[in-house]
């Protein structure tokens, strides 16, 4: 079916439902966009599992039955739209679409560029769309924001025929966050995103950074898939491109196993067999060694990519860090600026070392590029894209 376009209808309806299906969660948050509130949220897990929803028609129902339950049923006529977190948008989507069934085709074309997360986010689609086909609902793409990379980053040295016919290029992810990262980042700085340079580092499990001139992204470190780039909590990062021909010649393994190797036993699980920074900080206190080997890589390439991305970028105003790791480790924080003085970065470590909610400056009053501090809100951004693109 193909939902009944809306936009620009009852002034009173001003909430949003921010959906983000997974294979087997469903994350949601209920905002009021005329003050941004959150008026709901929270996560339905184990689909498919004994003693979870059966499917994701019964996780929705549970989140109808949630929200109906507290007087904020998706039946409301407040409700103006359906905000859909779609991870990979290819070269055919680079901003936020009105969802039809064309729609749902062509993000369907695209499962081979990331099979673990689209067919989810499709299905979340679908059964978001029987529940209220007269909603306006919007697919927001983890890629539309690195959209604008110049050729020059987003180009593989590969034959250039092959490149195009597999759609082989560098296309990005956590774009929602980066895009609402950096212009929060000038906020604090009290500019304006069109004159603000930034790096951001988006570090959770998954692990990003990118630059952007100006409110334009220009690079970025993941790439066809979110397995380039960083040293991430399971996830490789980058990798010598033999290293598989290796394992696959000399180790006997085969394609998914080694797909399985970088994607989930490697990063900071496969160094020391943890993937949580805190419980690696803790061992590292206790003298552990591949504990703080584990450490060591990651900010050593943290540090990589910020020099970088300083390089891309000429002049940069701002490196905010963001995401859990990000905005809770202050020894990651330090590290990765670790030696950065000459190239005008001097971080305050008193101010880093203050644990805070909101977006603020660690770096010293000398420092010539600030640091910061800034808390992503990766909902509040896809809400925001899809009121707009709802009320038209």
């Amino acid at each position: 079916m193909t939902g009944t376009d809306t936009r620009g209808g009852d002034a009173t309806a001003t909430w949003v439902l921010v959906l983000n299906s997974g294979s087997s969660s469903v994350k949601y948050q209920l905002l009021d966009m005329t003050d941004r509130s959150r008026l709901a949220s929270g996560v339905v897990e184990r689909i498919g599992e004994p003693g979870g929803a059966a499917d994701h028609t019964a996780a929705l129902d549970e989140v109808s039955r949630e929200l109906a339950g507290r007087g904020l049923g998706l039946d409301s006529p407040r409700l103006a739209a359906v905000g859909h977190r779609v991870v990979h948008g290819g070269t055919r989507f680079t901003a936020p679409t009105l969802i039809t069934d064309e729609v749902v085709a062509a993000i369907e074309d695209l499962v081979p560029l990331a099979p673990l997360h689209n067919p989810a986010n499709i299905t979340g689609i679908r059964v978001a769309r029987e529940l209220r086909p007269d909603l306006p609902q919007v697919a927001v793409f983890d890629t539309a924001f690195h959209a604008t990379l110049p050729e020059a980053a987003a180009r593989y040295a590969i034959d250039l025929a092959t490149a195009d016919r597999y759609g082989i290029r560098r296309y990005g992810f956590h774009g929602t966050s980066h895009a609402y990262v950096s212009r929060a980042t000038a906020a604090l700085l009290g500019r304006t995103p069109a004159d603000t340079n930034v790096i951001v580092l988006h570090l959770g499990n998954g692990a990003s950074a990118s630059a952007v001139r100006g409110g334009v992204c220009v690079d970025t470190s993941m790439g066809l898939t979110p397995l380039e780039g960083l040293v991430m909590g399971t996830r490789s990062g980058d990798v010598d491109p033999a290293v598989v021909f290796h394992l696959e010649r000399v180790g006997g393994m085969g394609t998914d196993e080694i797909d399985t190797l970088l994607n989930k036993r490697s990063g900071l699980l496969g160094l020391c067999g943890d993937n949580d920074m805190r419980e690696i900080g803790r061992r590292m206190a206790e003298g552990d060694s591949a504990a703080q080997l584990a450490f060591d890589v990651y900010t050593h390439r943290l540090r990589r990519y910020i020099g970088a991305f300083m390089a891309v970028l000429g002049r940069v105003d701002a490196i905010a860090f963001t995401a859990g790791v990000g905005e809770n480790s202050a020894a990651v924080r330090e590290a990765a600026l670790l030696g950065l003085d000459n190239l005008g970065v001097r971080m305050d470590s008193v101010r880093n070392a203050v644990r805070g909610s909101g977006a603020r400056l660690i770096s010293a009053d000398s420092s010539r590029v600030a640091v910061a501090v800034v808390p992503t809100d990766e909902e509040l951004e896809i809400a925001r894209d899809t009121y707009s693109l709802a009320r038209g």
